[in-house]
């Protein structure tokens, strides 16, 4: 797919990166502006507003990939523990009363032009600060007492604030962040295997303490059993993707988000992409989200230096594990969790957090140069 003369150049973005990038944010727009009419006309008297917003945390995103681009790489490391305490001061202001609840949870904070979900940049904090600490402790990261207990106690820190909220999926993908940073960072595959089944046992515990989790789980075995109530997104997901067939409706034909989908335009708009595009064209879509994590990961194993390997591999990290924990859940294969589709959803939090990952990559792929 791509060509032998296309190599990262030192001093030189990877450019391929940047064009998948402004791809998959133009389709994004192009479904947000699809998806969303119907639910923007009732909410806001206004069909577009939902794009016009979109439009605009794109912009916004533009630039904030740009500083995060040229930004100096001395500046961006002595960013770990600064952005650590950031992430935890915005975390607990969401659990104040400058925190917005909406449909039962606290994740917002109302900041007059948006809302911001503190947990998405929080992700990016958590990746410095694990990139910084595994390649500076590579001579401790074997040990439990100092290279385990450190980032695991962080981490868990970030995840009772996010369980307060309460975010079950978003302190499920700090957990993942977690794992597979350690796993590259050479933690013991023992430590690792225990901390998953303990991690595992406090998931079921924490479900079990939940009637609307416990809802949630059964519905998600059987949706069709509790089609009318907490299997309804799920059927609809699927009713979506079946009517799509082999090339789909037709953009603008969806007939789930004539307000038989809840979230078309948000957590569900991949379903209403495969009706509209069928599978030829959601296929084309996996192709190019399979292009922007090849070119990130081939980004991250071009460095030498082990903390810009890690940074990058965990900022491609993120939106991998969004863009898989998302359709798992479109396809009812995990149980519905509020995680937006990377550059596709509507949000301008994930939007904005999504570019500023591709911002640092960029950054970081300017000094892959050439290795064949």
């Amino acid at each position: 797919m791509i060509a032998e003369g296309t190599d990262i150049r030192p001093g030189q973005p990877d450019w391929w990166l940047l064009a998948i990038t402004a791809l998959l944010v133009s389709l994004g727009l192009l479904m947000v502006f699809s998806a969303s009419g119907v639910a923007a006309e009732r909410i806001q008297a206004d069909p577009h507003y939902f794009f016009k917003r979109q439009l605009l945390f794109a912009s916004l995103g533009l630039a904030l990939m740009g500083a995060a681009a040229v930004l100096p790489r001395s500046l961006l490391y002595r960013l770990p523990y600064p952005a650590l305490g950031l992430a935890l001061i915005l975390l607990l202001a969401t659990l104040s009363p400058l925190g917005v609840r909406v449909k039962g949870a606290q994740r917002w904070l109302d900041l007059g032009l948006f809302r911001l979900q503190a947990m998405e940049f929080v992700k990016i904090a958590l990746v410095f600060y694990l990139a910084y600490f595994m390649s500076a402790k590579q001579d401790i990261v074997k040990s439990f007492g100092k290279g385990v207990i450190p980032p695991f106690f962080v981490t868990a820190l970030i995840c009772v604030l996010l369980l307060r909220q309460p975010d079950f999926g978003g302190a499920a993908l700090m957990v993942l962040l977690l794992f597979f940073m350690c796993l590259v960072g050479g933690t013991r595959l023992l430590y690792l295997l225990l901390s998953a089944a303990l991690a595992c046992g406090g998931a079921y515990w924490l479900i079990t303490q939940e009637e609307y989790r416990i809802r949630r789980l059964l519905s998600f075995r059987d949706p069709f059993a509790y089609a009318s109530d907490e299997g309804y997104h799920l059927v609809q997901s699927f009713l979506a993707f079946g009517s799509g067939g082999l090339s789909g409706q037709g953009l603008g034909a969806s007939q789930m988000k004539l307000f038989h989908l809840p979230e078309a335009h948000t957590d569900f708009i991949m379903a209403v992409m495969a009706e509209e595009a069928g599978f030829i064209g959601i296929s084309l879509v996996f192709l190019l989200l399979a292009a922007f994590f090849w070119r990130g990961l081939r980004v991250a194993l071009r460095q030498e230096a082990l903390r810009d390997r890690f940074l990058a591999f965990g900022v491609l990290l993120i939106p991998a594990l969004s863009c898989v924990l998302n359709m798992a859940v479109v396809t009812g294969v995990v149980p519905p969790k509020g995680i937006p589709m990377p550059f596709i959803s509507y949000g301008g939090s994930s939007l904005l957090a999504s570019f500023l990952c591709v911002g640092l990559l960029l950054n970081i792929s300017r000094s892959g140069g050439r290795h064949g």
